[in-house]
This record gives structure tokens, C-alpha cells and sequence, in this order.
């Protein structure tokens, strides 16, 4: 699409909106930025967006222009069922995401990964892989650099490694990456989409466009998953830790083994790895083959996965206090993800949990309590939720606290030399934090301060 002249109304002013609209003037569009704040809870520096030429609109929803644009591009955070984004679909308006209007502006090939969960650690994975051969890769999308940020920049020898959400799906149009993945697919976020087919039909979309001359890396051990290979024309390339697989990426043992092409070899052996867990070891294998498919050579992937120490805010260790070690998994916003760090976890744990209600029952993680978890410490609004859970299985060492810092001083507190704290809430941190990265960066903040 032609941008020059045209009337562009970006909808959110958090980083992927502000990108979006600094985009879109820098290809000479009038551009207008909205959100529902008030001007005066707006940050200065998006503020001085006005002196670039940028239409700030605050405090309501577009109703009154939204008809009268050329095209919106919408914020992950904006619903899509908005009234004035029907009535500007109605009126002819182009309504697309924010990764598709990067995605229309790119030169180069794109790997794309989406999942319930490890979305982060494999696109950074992979992100480390392609930049030891392809120096300029961009890593964006979800993983909190905006796309829009990055793509002028990028020219045909460069690549991009994009973490994909289901939101940033529900607008996109022509989206077509060269390599896709789909990590998992486990209940989440149907406080926005409602039902699992919805959100599953949102993360398929990310292989919708893709043709046989593509390639779409998929979790065998994950039925939902699995069957998607039947849906997508793309080459597919499984992996799976639970089985042998004739073509493909698997675990066997302690060892990783490739057999794909001309290639039938061990890997790595998973105790050369630095980041723990079998969901982790998933992570590798979506990771590899995804550089496989793109002709990086074995070797260099072996060297990278060897170096990699995984992402901040995932089971990532923050110190141990006392004979006690502290892990920061503040990145485990749904269920699935916090039964992963309970698995992953060697030592008796004395767990956080809870905070704000994305929907779906707790129950597959609080059964995993009983032997494992010493006590519970609940923060939140779904502390009583989580409570309930947990006692149907007749685990009761469950405290409550007001506060996070009571909550981290009382694990403390119940914990003893050879046990580990582990918050990994299960929860999305909104009502008491701005986001995970807040929560976790006040965890570690505090356990360091035992230290002093």
C-alpha cells in the first residue's frame, strides 16, 4: 500500500503504537495516535510526538473519525470488536495490525513463531542462531521490540525472527513468513478470544499464507499441533521430546537427533544445554529446525545452543540467600507455563502465585502441589480461585498476602537451606503491576537486598 497523503489512525500509545505512527509519517502519512488515556496521564516523550507532526487523540475511543481514515492499525492490546472498528471496516476502512503493516514493508525473509508458550525463549534462541550467519537479523514483535521500530532499516540479505501473538494475528492480512512454528497450544487469553477454537484459528493464521516453497515447524507431542500439519501447505518439520521420529527433530534419551534431508546425526546432548527442563529442550528443537530450514550449518547451531543461558523473567536464577535458591519465572502468565517451572524445579518450592484472571481453571497446576510445592503464597484477585483449586487436591499450606513484598519476605521466611522460591505466578500481573517485566524486576530487586 501507498502511504504518502494518506489518512493513518494508529489505535494504543504503548511501544508498538508509537513505532506503528512514527512508521507511518516517515512514509508520508497524516497520522493520528489514540488511546484512552487522558493527555494527562500521557508520558512526556509521546507527548512531543505533536512536534513530529503526529495528531494525538486522547481520553476516548476514534468514534467520531474513524470512518474517515484511509487505514487503522491496531495495538495488540485493542480489541478488535470495537463499535467504531466495525463501522470503519463497513465504511471501506483497511483495519490491520501493527505487524502487518511491518510485514507489507519487508524486504527480507521472516521467521515467525507463535505457541501458548516458550515464544520467547525460542524466538531469542533462534534470534542468537541467525545473527551468528545473517549479522543484521532483526528480533521483534511480540518479544517487546516493535516490528514497526525495525523494518526500515532491513534490506533483502538481512532476516527477521518474530515472536507472533494470537492478538497481533487478529488483524493480519498477508502475513506470510518464510519459516513458521507453532510451539503449543494450551488454554489462554479467552478473556479476549472467548473460545480454544477461536484463539487456535488465530494462532494457525501464522501458516495460512505460506506455500509449498515454505516450511512450518510443528510440536508432534501437541495435538492440537499435530493436526495442523493437515492445514498448512507448507513443508512441515516436527519436533517432539516424547517420540522417535523418522523425519524430524526428537529427544531420544539425553541426546537431540536430527533426521531431516541429507541429515541424520545427534545434535546436542541436552546436559550441554544451560537452560533447564523438558519444555525448554522443546524450545532447542523448534529453535534448530527453524535454522535448519534456513541452511544455517549444524555447527553453528551446536555452538549457539551451547552459549545460550535463556531469557530474563524465565526460571531465570536470581541468587541463592541462605542455602535457599530464588527463581524469577515471572514470565509464566497462564498455566501451562507455571506448570512447566514446577516441573523444571529439582528442590522443594515455596511458590507465588496468582494474579489477574485471564480465565480457565487452575486445576492442572495445583494438583502437581501435593510432594512438590512446601508452601503457597497467593497475591492477587485469584488468590481465592487458585485457594479452591489447590485444596480439592488436598494440598493446604496456602498463605495469603496483601502485598508482593509480604508475599517475597514471606517465603522467606517459610523457606529453609535446600529449598528454592520460585514465583512464577500462573497469572498476568495487571491490577498490580504494569506488566511481567515489573513483577519480575521487583522480585530480584528484593531477594538481592537479602544479600546486602
Amino acid at each position: 500500500m501507498e502511504y504518502n497523503g494518506k489518512k493513518a489512525l494508529v489505535c494504543g500509545m504503548a511501544r508498538s503504537g508509537i513505532a506503528a505512527a512514527k512508521l507511518l509519517k516517515s512514509l508520508g502519512a497524516e497520522v493520528t495516535l489514540q488511546d484512552m488515556k487522558k493527555r494527562e496521564d500521557i508520558a512526556a516523550d509521546v507527548l512531543n510526538l505533536e512536534n513530529e507532526g503526529i495528531v494525538l487523540y486522547t481520553g476516548a475511543n476514534p468514534d467520531d473519525i474513524a470512518c474517515e481514515q484511509d487505514i487503522i492499525v491496531l495495538s495488540p492490546g485493542i480489541p478488535c470488536d470495537l463499535p467504531f472498528i466495525n463501522a470503519a471496516e463497513a465504511a471501506g476502512v483497511s483495519v490491520i495490525s501493527e505487524v502487518e503493516l511491518a510485514y507489507g514493508l519487508t524486504k527480507c525473509p521472516i521467521t515467525a513463531i507463535t505457541g501458548t508458550n516458550g515464544k520467547t525463549t525460542t524466538t531469542t534462541l533462534t534470534g542468537e542462531i541467525m545473527k551468528a550467519v545473517y549479522g543484521n537479523t532483526a528480533v521483534v514483535g511480540n518479544i517487546g521490540i516493535p516490528y514497526s521500530e525495525e523494518v526500515e532499516r532491513l534490506t533483502e540479505k538481512d532476516w527477521v525472527v518474530a515472536e507472533i501473538s494470537s492478538f497481533q494475528m487478529e488483524k493480519a492480512k498477508e502475513f506470510h513468513p518464510h519459516i513458521s512454528a507453532v510451539l503449543n497450544i494450551t488454554p489462554d487469553h479467552l478473556n479476549r478470544h472467548k473460545t480454544m477454537e477461536v484463539y487456535i484459528a488465530m494462532k494457525e493464521r501464522i501458516f495460512e499464507k505460506q506455500t509449498a516453497e515454505d516450511f512450518c515447524i510443528l510440536n508432534y507431542g501437541d495435538e492440537a499441533c499435530r493436526k495442523m500439519a493437515d492445514k498448512t501447505a507448507a513443508k512441515v518439520f516436527f519436533f517432539s521430546s516424547s517420540e522417535k521420529l523418522e523425519k524430524g527433530i526428537y529427544l531420544d534419551g539425553e541426546n537431540i537427533e536430527v533426521r531431516w534431508g541429507a541429515i541424520n546425526e545427534t545434535l546436542i546432548n541436552v546436559n550441554d544445554l544451560q537452560i533447564l527442563g523438558v519444555h525448554n529442550h522443546e524450545n532447542v528443537m523448534a529453535a534448530a529446525a527453524m535454522a535448519i530450514c534456513a541452511n544455517i550449518p549444524l555447527d553453528t547451531i551446536r555452538e549457539v545452543l551451547k552459549a545460550f543461558a535463556g531469557v530474563e523473567h524465565r526460571i531465570e536464577y536470581v541468587a541463592t540467600v541462605d542455602g535457599v535458591d530464588y527463581y524469577n519465572d515471572s514470565k509464566g502468565t497462564n498455566v501451562d507455563a507455571s506448570i512447566r517451572a514446577v516441573l523444571a524445579m529439582k528442590k522443594p518450592i515455596v511458590l507465588i502465585g496468582g494474579g489477574y484472571d485471564k480465565g480457565g481453571s487452575f486445576d492442572e497446576w495445583t494438583q502437581l502441589f501435593p510432594g512438590r510445592v512446601k508452601h503457597l503464597v497467593l497475591i492477587g484477585v485469584t488468590a481465592p480461585k487458585v485457594r479452591e483449586s489447590a485444596e480439592k487436591f488436598g494440598f493446604t499450606a496456602i498463605s495469603d498476602c496483601e502485598t508482593f513484598k509480604e508475599a517475597v519476605d514471606l517465603c522467606r521466611e517459610k523457606a529453609e537451606d535446600g529449598d528454592c522460591v520460585l514465583l512464577s505466578p500462573a497469572c498476568a500481573s495487571w491490577g498490580m503491576f504494569d506488566n511481567y517485566e515489573q513483577r519480575g524486576d521487583m522480585f530480584k530487586e528484593q531477594v538481592r537486598g537479602y544479600l546486602k
